[in-house]
């Protein structure tokens, strides 16, 4: 399998893209962190909820009990406490609701987040260098073969460009038909050079 190209500028190229695609995914994760432990840091407001909720509670319980204390009015008195502290629960547990909830909020956006950069550069970076990947190994493979060179001369005329094409025959269709060694030796060349991969000397038969 061959990863980069034979040829210095276009390898140089390929190590370029390929490193600033992973910085890019890397920064992508860390974004999907940051946003996560922003979105995660509004979570204070359900801790200081839950405090202040635990307080009120303990606030009304210590009343109660001091109050109950009180001969003969003590549990009478004591009452109001009493249910002005499940209050004080209600609140607590609301704040832990909703504690929890910011926090498992942020995580999913920050997975959104770091999903969405990676993907996307993966979509644009990868799906490139597997295409060049492929045609690179299939190329280096084809010219191995005793007669690799009329099938890249094929595959030079599929996926060549015009210009390319007319610059080596006006008829190449016609060269490649008729096996002419001249031009199949130029489209081979230029299925080569486009494939990233270098020529190797052709074994004697």
């Amino acid at each position: 399998m061959k990863i980069y190209s034979d040829f210095v500028p276009r390898r140089i190229s390929q190590i370029a893209a390929d490193v600033l695609a992973l910085t890019v995914i890397g920064l992508g994760i860390w974004l999907g962190m940051a946003v996560a432990g922003v979105i995660g840091a509004v979570g204070e407001l359900g801790r200081q909820l839950r405090s202040a909720g635990l307080g009120f509670e303990t606030a009304m319980v210590d009343a109660g009990d001091a109050l109950g204390q009180i001969p003969l009015v003590g549990d009478a008195v004591r009452f109001p406490f009493d249910s002005a502290s499940h209050t004080g629960t209600t609140i607590a547990d609301f704040g832990t609701a909703t504690e929890g909830f910011i926090i498992t909020l942020g995580n999913v956006i920050g997975v959104i987040v770091a999903l969405a950069v990676v993907v996307l550069v993966c979509w644009v970076w990868l799906r490139r260098r597997w295409v060049f990947i492929q045609r690179a190994t299939a190329a280096n493979q084809l010219q191995r073969l005793d007669d690799g060179h009329d099938l890249l001369a094929l595959r030079a005329l599929v996926n060549g460009s015009r210009n390319d094409l007319a610059a080596i025959s006006r008829t190449p269709v016609h060269a490649w038909r008729s096996g002419e060694p001249a031009v199949l030796r130029k489209l081979a060349a230029l299925e080569l050079r486009e494939a990233g991969v270098k020529a190797r000397p052709r074994a004697a038969r």
